[in-house]
């Protein structure tokens, strides 16, 4: 039976994977593709601990500790230390009950791209390699980890290795005899790609995959919205204008004021350079 997943974890997951990658349009177009959503910048706000908070996440990680040194493999206890030690922002000391949990929880992938995250924070590359590695032989569509193991060849200057891995993934997406074309989301991958292709600059690249997505399936307004924030990073606003009202219109209700944002803060640029010309 597949265990019940953890909320929490998909929040930290969601801020360290967002706070990592850093290819262009990840914090709102990346969130669409996870769905979910970040009314604000998760790292716009830092949460400082008072004293008396610190001493009781101490002494909740010392039972745990307690528990665990008679029994070593107790998710409760491993989950309760995680949780702890990230929120003391203690990477280092997260690691240990990460690679525990991600070993006795393998179907629970969400381990394995927080350890890769860990391992990636404290500069251990190839662990963090090694660790999304594991979880794409197993689940090659995983989003997390293809998005988490981008941004670590991103960190390493080497996008050709990203872009290589994610157009494999898309071409086994769209092999009807491959075993795991089924579970692989080829737009999600696709719309990873493309935000890849922004990062590096290759924007007539990042836009044409763009178009195709859009007229593949009118149904999804990610690639427009993705295309509108292209030509907002190229400094066209004018062109993005329309395309993120259109963005804006076909958008579920959970992702409006994102993109409303977008667009305030585009009509802003548009007006102080039309002031810039008078």
């Amino acid at each position: 039976m597949k265990k019940k997943r953890s909320s929490w974890i998909y929040l930290v997951l969601g801020v360290m994977l967002f706070s990592l990658i850093t290819v262009s349009a990840l914090p709102l177009v990346g969130s669409v593709v996870e769905g979910t959503q970040f009314a604000k910048n998760p790292n716009s706000e830092v949460v400082v601990l008072s004293q008396q908070e610190l001493a009781k996440l101490e002494a909740e990680a010392s039972g745990y500790q307690k528990v665990l040194e008679r029994e070593p493999d107790n998710n409760t206890a491993l989950s309760g230390l995680l949780k702890i030690k990230l929120q003391q922002k203690d990477i280092p000391g997260a690691i240990a009950p990460l690679e525990k949990l991600a070993k006795l929880n393998p179907e629970q992938t969400e381990y394995g791209v927080l350890l890769a995250q860990a391992k990636q924070q404290t500069e251990d590359y190839e662990g963090a390699a090694a660790a999304y590695s594991q979880i794409l032989g197993e689940h090659p569509g995983d989003i997390y980890a293809l998005g988490g193991i981008t941004n670590l060849y991103l960190v390493q200057d080497l996008p050709e290795r990203a872009i290589a891995l994610l157009k494999k993934t898309i071409a086994v997406a769209s092999n009807e005899d491959s075993p795991n074309a089924d579970s692989i989301d080829r737009d999600s991958v696709e719309l990873l790609l493309g935000e890849l292709y922004s990062n590096q600059e290759r924007y007539a690249e990042a836009i044409a995959l763009y178009d195709e997505l859009a007229t593949a399936n009118q149904d999804d307004f990610r690639p427009i919205l993705a295309k509108a924030l292209v030509l907002k990073k190229q400094g066209d606003l004018i062109a993005a204008k329309p395309i993120l009202e259109k963005a804006y219109i076909a958008a579920p209700e959970q992702y409006k004021d994102q993109i409303g944002d977008e667009m305030e803060q585009l009509v802003k640029g548009i007006k102080q350079a039309e002031n810039l010309k008078l």
